[in-house]
């Protein structure tokens, strides 16, 4: 029996079997948004441990686009930990925000949406041309795709400290409370409503913040 197994039951909760990771992967998923949307600096080292965790639990459900989502996480997360840090002097301190032009903003999302269908079209086949890696078709490879690639630029963005991001991570939250629950993955679904909750808590929190601070420059000129 391994832990790191989706089979290996931790409990069962209203008939559902949960495994450990996807218990202990989702604890610290939701305890690393819960931190960046208060912008503290632990919401990266808790971040990581989840990613690992849940790029275990992807792969044995054939998200292959999920999986390889995790390993981006980790290099998005190394990054984001380093550029707050540089961003302040205390890591305890709360760090600024900053918005995107309309024009970075429309770049970003024609972006999202050419990479989307390429990689979807990839992951649509992924399974025929490397068997060994991935033995069974993607599941909702185009949707899965568009989830993928609109968490991988929400993820830069988070990184980069701009407010918009928290837009892309609603709109990944309400695709995945669906597509998760469709793959029965029923604790994740769950955990997507309360991530819902969250990022809409954080886009307020952050744009409020990003007035503030713009308007406190203002009087300060």
């Amino acid at each position: 029996m391994s832990l790191f197994d989706v089979n290996t039951v931790f409990f069962t909760v209203m008939e559902y079997p949960m495994s450990y990771l996807e218990f202990f992967g989702t604890i610290c998923y939701l305890l690393s948004v819960l931190l960046i949307a208060w912008r503290h600096m632990l919401t990266w080292p808790i971040g990581i441990i989840s990613v690992v965790l849940y790029m275990l639990l992807f792969y044995q459900y054939q998200l292959y686009s999920d999986t390889l989502e995790q390993i981006y996480y980790i290099g998005a997360s190394v990054y984001g930990w380093w550029y707050w840090q540089a961003s302040q002097s205390n890591s305890q301190a709360i760090t600024p925000v900053i918005v995107g032009s309309k024009g970075n903003v429309l770049i970003w999302v024609l972006i999202t949406l050419v990479l989307s269908l390429a990689v979807g079209r990839t992951m649509s086949s992924i399974h025929l041309y490397l068997p060994g890696w991935f033995p069974e078709p993607a599941s909702f490879p185009y949707l899965d795709a568009l989830t993928t690639v609109m968490s991988f630029v929400a993820m830069w963005l988070m990184a980069r400290r701009r407010v918009e991001s928290w837009i892309y991570w609603i709109i990944v939250d309400v695709i995945g409370i669906w597509l998760y629950y469709t793959k029965g993955i029923k604790f994740v679904s769950l955990q997507y409503v309360l991530l819902l909750a969250i990022a809409i808590t954080g886009a307020v929190r952050w744009f409020t913040a990003y007035q503030q601070e713009r308007k406190s420059k203002i009087n300060f000129i």
